[in-house]
């Protein structure tokens, strides 16, 4: 069998080399390494063509930065394309030790055809974990900008056991296997976000196929995520709330005053920051 990896690299070739070193380290299984260039600046775009001449991956160049979503859409619509059954989302700073680690993945896959994600145990260089996750709760979705600004870095606060695999609510977008069919039938990763709230859609779309996604414990990646090289711009913060408005209208489950009050909330959160 051969899964399709797909990189969505943005100024980031010198992590996609490393993130390419792991994964040619693989055993087990075939890949098929497929770096998506989200309109990088010429210098890190000509690296990582350089790369792919390299090491035999396949480039594929976006026409617009249009975020996450849309950049990993066109990696899986060439997947679909080829006809491939599994792939392979990962940040190009991630970092494989196992060399089992993709073949681990789609065993699970194999053995159960209700998941529709696959997921592994993720750990940041400061130790702490991404996964399993749970959906914040609704007073948790009305007070969440305070712990943004407490600066609490922390976000233990929805993670489940990471000590026991298991079906799981939802998992880190920055590694993550799917079945293609699934990624078909809705229709490819939601596109009207650029940034934040990819997972809470994902999960979503997973519960409203009757699919679930799936939390293996003894997988482990390492995710070489550094939080001060994102920041809590105003800009970024911006797009974190439009996002979440846009999961809360069209994903929450939040109808009529519940909404109405979250979204107020959210309002008032965000006048905080201009």
């Amino acid at each position: 069998m051969i899964v399709p990896v797909i990189l969505l690299n943005y100024n980031s070739s010198s992590d996609c080399r490393k993130c390419v070193s792991f994964l040619k380290r693989q055993q087990g299984i075939g890949l098929e390494i497929i770096i998506v260039d989200n309109c990088s600046r010429e210098d890190d775009c000509i690296e990582v063509k350089k790369l792919c001449q390299e090491q035999g991956c396949t480039f594929i160049q976006a026409s617009e930065n249009r975020g996450y979503n849309a950049g990993n859409n066109i990696g899986l619509r060439y997947a679909a394309e080829k006809g491939y059954e599994y792939a392979l989302i990962a940040n190009p700073d991630m970092e494989f030790p196992q060399e089992d680690y993709i073949k681990k993945l789609v065993a699970k896959m194999e053995q159960d055809d209700t998941i529709a994600v696959c997921a592994s145990d993720i750990v940041n260089p400061d130790g702490r974990h991404q996964n399993p996750q749970r959906e914040v709760t609704y007073n948790e979705e009305l007070f969440w900008f305070m712990e943004i600004l407490r600066n609490r870095k922390s976000k233990k606060w929805y993670l489940c056991d990471f000590t026991q695999s298991g079906y799981c609510e939802k998992v880190s977008g920055c590694c993550l296997l799917l079945r293609i069919d699934f990624v078909q039938n809705i229709g490819f990763f939601d596109e009207n976000v650029f940034l934040y709230s990819e997972e809470s859609i994902l999960a979503k779309q997973v519960k409203l196929t009757n699919k679930r996604a799936y939390y293996l414990a003894d997988s482990q990646a390492i995710h070489q995520h550094i939080e001060s090289q994102k920041g809590a711009s105003k800009l970024r913060m911006k797009i974190l709330f439009k996002s979440r408005n846009y999961y809360l209208h069209k994903y929450s489950g939040y109808y009529g005053l519940k909404l109405q009050l979250l979204l107020l909330f959210k309002h008032f959160q965000k006048l905080t920051i201009k």
